[in-house]
């Protein structure tokens, strides 16, 4: 290794030992690097402005991210919640299904499991906790299922995978579906089987009519997901366009059919958005740097001839990716994981001839997992933020679902049908 490269790794790693804003000390050891190689900077940063952010795939994040938002911040997550608790609540450790199933129904909408866990999360902790439930595991499943909400469409993790990669964002949407409902199966069957041991109880049963107006006051937040899904595999709109539409769609529901978003409320949500928005583009624009980097010093020729080196088997190579992804997953965030070494990892996918859209949802389930495994786990520090409970608390109630999201994520990276059924039957996906 040469002294560039040896700085870029040395102030790389200071990044997480001193706890900078990572696209900061993302973009600092990108700059010390140039500086030492003599590197033009500005053709480096024209380079970057003119590939990435002129790409009309990326422009989607921050769509999705104001939808998320605006449902936050209006009525749309507590209707989502109020009918789930209708389909599910009454059997035993009801509110903990509810938890899955709105996490379920709001991954529809968002793709975000930060807004999951933020906003639907408070709601759910302090439903359960009202009812008896342990905080330490309220905690626990609201972050276990937060993380369906980047695997089941739509997803802002698969929109940038899908930049770096080359796949198809709607083939990622599909392929998605299953893995989510998996997902959400594991965690309720955990849930029952838990339920029963502790004896938690069962939430009121609602009349018919009680029910029915709780499922009519929902139907505007319902039909998000339907309006997305169906104009994109119609092909009636793009990604990106779903994700104007669903911020446009979130905006007049809160506004006209619940009455909830003031213009307070909606001031917010730009401030929101724009700081949420800026934090994912200086992560991009620092993460082409570091792909301008690995391109110059070949590091992923290097990596992928060490890995063929030891193996040239698909399956094997699936299953060190994993354990490498989920190890990363417990000391670095998930957005690091993803716009680092995914291009690294890109062209030894191709070479042993791993679907994309398979390989990117192996890629975004594991890193989901990372968001709710100790000891940096983004999902634990914000439910134990949100309700005050205990760090240690929800990090002891944590393990049973991580083994639930794991037994999923074995499925879903060694039967790759699982995946890719539902593209290549609605959409003649041939990878």
């Amino acid at each position: 290794m040469n002294l560039a490269l040896i700085v870029f790794l040395i102030i790389f790693i200071l990044m997480f030992v001193l706890r900078m804003p990572i696209p900061t000390g993302m973009m600092a050891a990108c700059v010390f690097y140039f500086l030492i190689t003599g590197t033009d900077v500005k053709m480096v940063a024209q380079q970057t402005m003119g590939q990435l952010y002129t790409n009309t795939t990326i422009i989607a994040v921050p769509l999705f991210i104001f939808a998320a938002n605006v449902m936050n911040s209006g009525k749309i997550t507590e209707m989502i919640f109020d009918f789930s608790k209708g389909i599910v609540g009454r059997f035993r450790g009801g509110l903990g299904h509810v938890n899955v199933l709105a996490s379920l129904i709001f991954s529809g909408m968002t793709g975000s499991a930060i807004a999951d866990a933020s906003g639907l999360g408070k709601m759910e902790i302090q439903a359960m906790r009202d009812e008896g439930y342990d905080d330490g595991f309220s905690c626990a499943i609201t972050a276990a299922s937060a993380t369906i909400g980047p695997i089941f469409p739509p997803s802002i993790p698969m929109v940038i995978y899908a930049m770096l990669s080359g796949a198809s964002v709607g083939a990622l949407f599909m392929g998605g579906m299953v893995p989510g409902v998996l997902l959400a199966i594991a965690l309720m069957v955990y849930i029952a089987f838990i339920a029963k041991k502790r004896n938690y109880p069962r939430s009121a049963q609602l009349t018919m009519r009680a029910y029915l107006k709780r499922t009519f006051l929902a139907i505007p937040s319902l039909l998000t997901p339907v309006i997305l899904l169906l104009g994109i595999y119609t092909g009636v709109m793009t990604p990106t366009e779903a994700g104007a539409i669903a911020g446009l769609y979130a905006l007049l529901v809160a506004i006209f059919a619940y009455r909830v978003l003031k213009w307070e409320d909606f001031k917010q949500v730009l401030v929101d958005t724009v700081q949420s928005t800026g934090s994912v583009s200086l992560m991009i624009g620092a993460a082409a740097s570091i792909s301008y980097i690995v391109a110059k010093e070949q590091i992923a020729a290097k990596v992928g001839e060490l890995i063929l080196s030891m193996t040239d088997n698909k399956y094997l190579f699936l299953l060190i990716v994993n354990i490498t992804i989920l190890i990363l997953g417990m000391f670095i965030d998930t957005s690091v994981i993803q716009v680092v070494f995914i291009p690294i990892l890109l062209p030894l996918v191709n070479t042993l001839g791993i679907d994309l859209v398979h390989f990117g949802l192996v890629v975004v389930f594991n890193m989901m997992i990372g968001l709710s495994t100790p000891p940096f786990g983004m999902l634990l520090f914000i439910t134990s933020g949100i309700s005050g409970t205990p760090l240690k608390d929800v990090v002891k109630e944590i393990w049973a679902p991580i083994v639930a999201m794991l037994v999923v994520l074995v499925v879903i990276t060694y039967i790759p049908e699982v995946v890719l059924f539902l593209p290549r039957m609605f959409l003649n996906y041939v990878g």
